[in-house]
């Protein structure tokens, strides 16, 4: 079958009137690293598809996607002093979303094994009321809610690896048990949201699990994470689908985080979950690019990701993580220890 890449010209439509880190180059630097290691012609490319109103209004509010849509057409402006509009954001946002959306349909349909959503605007930002940190509307929230409403999926795993705290993905899902979301950001930081307390409400209380790091979280400290804490959840959760907000500016070389990850780093994620995925979601796992300001080591980690996927096994770490980390993920596995019963 092989994979997927969402691809589309008119994402780098979407820019400032001057110099911002969420630019264009972000995308070009991919493809051009995907195109030097062959990952590009390997993969099928497919341009995005523009959301209806009705599809974004299953996450987000639809004044506000009907209020965003008209500020869009009058380019350029900002939602605010983070978030940038142009005369091309109004589509490139619309096709962003509505690419990621059926990107992760297709691997559900199991036309590909797996896939890799390149959109511009990000999203894991946007809240179902607002565009905020470079966000307008939530691909991969919108992409989850569905693979939900479809019946294809009863339960998903959100696991956001970007060094902000995903907010906005959260609240989409703040009260729904059908998805967990898991996010380790450096904290505090922007947003400002994420602390192990943030863990749901109503219903879906329990399934928002937060690990806030301070700065300086590397290999080990991500990997002891994904051993110690998300595993069980996992485990308990049995999700049968994986999505994955894949930032990469918690790499050691990015220009806005300070965490220390680098391409190995990824890559020993990226199986843990390609392997869970395998063994309990039938395969089924998409990646979404949320932030990345290097756009040299964005495009390796990327790359090395892909390489993981298809079948490279790299090494996971096994040392413990200095204290003040180990002592964060027992933070959290206290808050969220009532609701499941794997995790000790």
């Amino acid at each position: 079958m092989g994979f997927v890449i969402l691809s589309d010209e008119a994402f780098l439509d979407h820019h400032d009137v001057s110099w911002h880190p969420e630019c264009p180059e972000r995308l070009e630097g991919i493809r051009r690293v995907l195109e030097q290691t062959g990952h590009w012609a390997r993969a099928e490319i497919v341009p995005g598809r523009e959301a209806t109103v009705d599809e974004l209004a299953a996450v987000h509010d639809r004044d506000y996607v009907e209020s965003a849509l008209r500020h869009m057409e009058r380019g350029p402006g900002r939602f605010d002093a983070d978030t940038f509009f142009s005369t091309g954001s109004r589509r490139a946002s619309l096709l962003a979303a509505g690419g990621t959306i059926d990107m992760v349909d297709g691997v559900l349909d199991r036309r590909w094994d797996f896939g890799f959503a390149l959109p511009r605007p990000p999203g894991h930002h946007a809240t179902p009321r607002r565009a905020m940190g470079f966000c307008i509307f939530g691909n991969l929230a919108l992409a989850a809610r569905a693979a939900l409403d479809s019946g294809k999926v009863e339960r998903v795993l959100v696991f956001d690896w970007d060094v902000h705290h995903g907010n906005g993905t959260q609240e989409a899902f703040f009260d729904d048990p059908r998805v967990l979301f898991v996010s380790a950001h450096q904290w505090p930081f922007f947003p400002g949201s994420g602390l192990p307390d943030e863990l749901g409400r109503g219903r879906g209380e329990g399934y928002s699990v937060n690990v806030p790091w301070p700065p300086g979280a590397g290999n080990d400290e991500y990997a002891f994470l994904v051993r110690e804490l998300a595993l069980p959840l996992i485990d308990e959760f049995r999700p049968e689908l994986v999505l994955v907000s894949a930032g990469f500016d918690a790499h050691r070389d990015d220009l806005i985080g300070s965490m220390r990850v680098d391409d190995a780093g990824f890559a020993a994620m990226t199986r843990v979950l390609r392997d869970e995925a395998a063994r309990l979601a039938g395969g089924r796992i998409a990646f979404v690019l949320e932030g990345g300001y290097n756009v040299d080591a964005m495009g390796r980690s990327v790359a090395t990701v892909l390489d993981t996927m298809l079948g490279d096994d790299p090494e996971i770490p096994e040392d413990p993580p200095r204290s003040t980390y180990r002592d964060l993920v027992d933070r959290t596995r206290s808050a969220i220890r009532p609701f499941w019963k794997g995790v000790l």
